[in-house]
């Protein structure tokens, strides 16, 4: 048997064999500052990165990554459960609770545990969740390993949402999961509504923040603070890995279901600590998200800027709201022609195609970052406009 055969995107990789250093996936990325990376010696604009309050290379984020690595070391060679449990783990969670308004947090080596397993240990056979349809693959493979029925309705559709709560038995347990930012349209969950049904069908609701929190609300905690809601979301979930410049995650729920994720939740017993150099960046940029509110009105002010540009220019944004702007383009051929011209223009950006995003929907995902200068971005939408000239 030829396993390769059973790859979803083998036909992509096949098309690039013989010219990879054209291929939108796996560039080699040598060097990286402020708003830029190195690819093959030429430096690139990036406006694909989920750095959004642009803290991977602030001095004050290094400095504590290199004096975290100086008293622990490099790595925890353990799980917390055994001997992976430093005091930066328990002031972290208890920092990041405080700020979400929630009673405590797990967290987590990656920000696909934050889901997958958060949703696969507290959710069982019996019981039923309701998706929406865009969810991310953590949020999926989550619910998969549940065993329990998955009910998915129309993306952001209060209306089929609530159909499908309508058909569920009252007496099973229900959960409502939707991503707080959708993360290749951009666009936020329409939060006050679907914790109204949750009330209304008495469902729970979990929401993956992750690239809501540092993004959303007045003091960068998320969804619930956009809205103006307090508490209405039973479990929020989110991942390192965006505002907070490094990996891991987290989830933020009631002190009785963090005691009981951290006791069974196999994605964090039986997987090593996060390292005390990425526990301690964290910890800098939750320190600098709280107080820098100039850096969360810097990275809408671009987006702002850039989305309106995309849209006078006649291109498709999907709707987006936040600083994730997709170009939807539809065709694949002609949407990795796109990134080609971009890429030879100085400017990287991302490639989603079916089945990352529904077929027909292929796209240029576009993100934008709080250290973008005014020449950078003015750059970037006369580049956008060239390729709008040239290419449709």
């Amino acid at each position: 048997m030829n396993i390769t055969s059973r790859f979803r995107m083998k036909e992509l990789y096949d098309y690039y064999e013989n010219k990879m250093e054209r291929c939108p996936f796996m560039q080699v990325v040598e060097g990286s500052s402020d708003g830029t990376v190195t690819v093959r010696g030429a430096e690139k604009i990036m406006i694909g990165s989920n750095n959004y309050l642009g803290l991977t290379n602030h001095p004050e984020v290094k400095e504590a990554a290199i004096k975290a690595v100086e008293k622990y070391g490099t790595g925890c060679t353990g799980s917390r459960l055994l001997n992976g449990n430093l005091d930066l783990h328990e002031q972290l969670e208890t920092e990041l609770a405080d700020f979400l308004g929630k009673e405590a947090v797990i967290v987590y080596s990656t920000g696909f545990f934050s889901n997958s397993g958060t949703i696969s240990t507290l959710i069982g056979p019996e019981d039923v969740m309701v998706c929406d349809r865009d969810n991310h693959a953590s949020i999926v493979q989550g619910c998969l390993l549940t065993r329990a029925p998955m009910k998915r309705y129309q993306h952001n559709n209060m209306e089929s949402l609530e159909r499908q709560l309508a058909g569920i038995d009252e007496n099973k347990e229900k959960f409502i999961i939707t991503d707080g930012v959708f993360s290749m349209f951009g666009d936020i969950c329409k939060l006050p509504e679907i914790t109204n049904l949750a009330r209304k069908y008495n469902a729970a609701v979990i929401v993956d923040d992750a690239h809501s929190i540092g993004v959303l609300g007045e003091n960068g905690k998320g969804t619930e603070e956009h809205y103006g809601l307090q508490n209405e979301v039973d479990i929020v979930t989110g991942t390192f890995s965006k505002s907070f410049a490094c990996v891991g995650g987290f989830a933020a729920s009631s002190r009785e279901v963090i005691r009981f994720l951290k006791a069974t939740c196999p994605s964090f017993i039986f997987t090593a600590s996060l390292p005390p150099s990425s526990v301690a960046t964290v910890l800098a940029s939750l320190k600098i998200l709280k107080n820098d509110h100039a850096r969360r009105k810097r990275l809408h002010t671009i987006s702002n800027y850039v989305r309106n540009e995309l849209n006078d220019m006649g291109f498709d944004t999907g709707g987006s709201q936040t600083p994730i702007i997709p170009i939807v383009i539809g065709d694949r051929e002609k949407t990795i022609a796109a990134w080609e011209f971009l890429f030879d223009q100085g400017v990287f950006c991302n490639v989603s195609i079916s089945p990352a995003v529904p077929k027909g929907c292929d796209l240029l995902r576009t993100s934008y970052i709080a250290t973008h200068t005014d020449s950078q971005i003015d750059y970037v939408v006369e580049t956008f406009r060239k390729m709008r000239n040239l290419l449709f």
